[in-house]
């Protein structure tokens, strides 16, 4: 099993008006750093950007009932680095929930890099978002 932190931001907004307006892929952009420069462009189911180290695929979950937002990136090393990403109520707000896993080649300085890179996303959405 890989370590695991969730990180999580509260917005005041009803979940499921929230999952509404930011699942889509093409939204990400405007709160993810990671994909807010990097030329993010569809083909069909899979998503390509431009990574720090070269072309990146993604592939993300459908909309759906549950508020799940997950994805599923491809740097090209051979394997698929799962995201978690859920969006749940909190009385009449929402909770905005992302799993960070420690990769196999990650040291700990980079997972707390990754950890601080999180937590300004999640409050860029938050700020976005206005709640």
């Amino acid at each position: 099993m890989l370590p695991a932190r969730t990180f999580s931001v509260s917005i005041r907004s009803d979940w499921r008006s929230l999952y509404g307006w930011i699942w889509r892929p093409e939204f990400f952009p405007n709160w993810a750093s990671g994909l807010a420069e990097s030329n993010l462009r569809n083909d069909g189911d899979r998503w390509y950007a431009d990574g720090p180290e070269g072309p990146i695929r993604i592939r993300f979950t459908p909309h759906n009932e549950h508020g799940v937002m997950d994805h599923f990136v491809d740097t090209g090393a051979g394997s698929e680095v799962h995201v978690p990403l859920r969006v749940i109520q909190n009385c009449d707000g929402a909770e905005v929930l992302l799993t960070l896993f420690r990769q196999p080649e990650m040291d700990e300085d980079k997972f707390a890099a990754d950890a601080r890179w999180v937590n300004r996303d999640l409050k860029k959405l938050k700020a976005l978002i206005g709640g």
